[in-house]
């Protein structure tokens, strides 16, 4: 299974909703609380080109925030993006 990268914060409901759905799967995921660590936030900025949370990152492939993850779920993409 690849990598599973979320930049979040302690306050936002759609990375709380992103983990859980994750955590539904089974899937571990390493955690950078971009409120808490400027430097984890420019990196966040800098590979995703975004400013909002949560940003969701599976191996190298940047999904995106929770509606994306949520749609990539749906379709059942996101057992296949996690397996390849």
């Amino acid at each position: 299974m690849k990598p599973v990268t979320i930049y979040s914060t302690r306050v936002c409901g759609y990375c709380i909703r992103a983990k859980a759905l994750l955590q539904s799967k089974h899937v571990a995921y390493t955690e950078y609380l971009v409120d808490l660590d400027p430097v984890r936030r420019e990196e966040m900025l800098h590979k995703s080109q975004r400013r909002t949370v949560p940003q969701i990152f599976i191996g190298e492939q940047h999904v995106g925030g929770y509606h994306e993850l949520y749609e990539l779920d749906s379709t059942g993409g996101l057992d296949k993006l996690l397996a390849d």
